[in-house]
């Protein structure tokens, strides 16, 4: 899953993590106050390694560093919700694909660029013919992902109760992305 999705403003890349050489980063990136709803606050740098070694590992579940300039900018997850995070908690249907991004703390924030990122991460999934349904189930607190969600077509179906959270269930069309993109 290596390639390229060019925003309005902004040209990323993506590139697979690599558990090994990426730990350190991404460590930064997910203990960060800021990424508290990604809930490994407290991971230590084993820990993050281990974790993406088992995501790297994973059939059903993938991550992905996005670059700009060749340099990191933002994580994203891609995973079957028939399989992972999701199994057993909503009926799947095919061409289903889960999705988590996470973009770092800054000391200069950049106006829309989370935007941007989301916008790159559906385009970049709905690449793929075969995803017909962007599913998220991000934490009910988090309302900075929600309006994120819903300005690239994301409908909210309901709360949901995982293991770690409790989570609003939502899905996205290719069809709500492209009108929710072009309006």
């Amino acid at each position: 899953m290596t390639g390229r999705t060019t925003t309005t403003t902004t040209t990323f890349t993506f590139r697979p993590v690599d558990p090994l050489t990426d730990a350190g980063l991404l460590h930064s990136w997910v203990t960060h106050p800021k990424a508290a709803f990604w809930m490994m606050q407290d991971a230590r740098p084993q820990d993050v390694e281990r974790a993406y070694r088992q995501i790297a590992a994973d059939e059903h579940h993938h991550a992905l560093l996005g670059l700009r300039d060749g340099t990191p900018v933002f994580l994203m997850e891609t995973y079957d919700p028939a399989h992972r995070e999701l199994a057993g908690l909503y009926e799947a249907r095919p061409g289903d694909v889960g999705m988590h991004f996470l973009t770092p703390a800054t000391d200069t924030p950049e106006h829309g660029f989370t935007r941007a990122v989301i916008t790159a991460v559906m385009a970049r999934l709905f690449e793929d013919p075969a995803v017909r349904r962007v599913v998220v189930e991000p934490d009910v607190r988090n309302t900075a992902v929600h309006a994120l969600n819903a300005a690239v077509g994301f409908v909210p179906e309901r709360e949901i109760d995982k293991p770690e959270k409790r989570a609003l269930l939502s899905f996205c069309t290719r069809e709500q992305f492209q009108k929710a993109v072009t309006a």
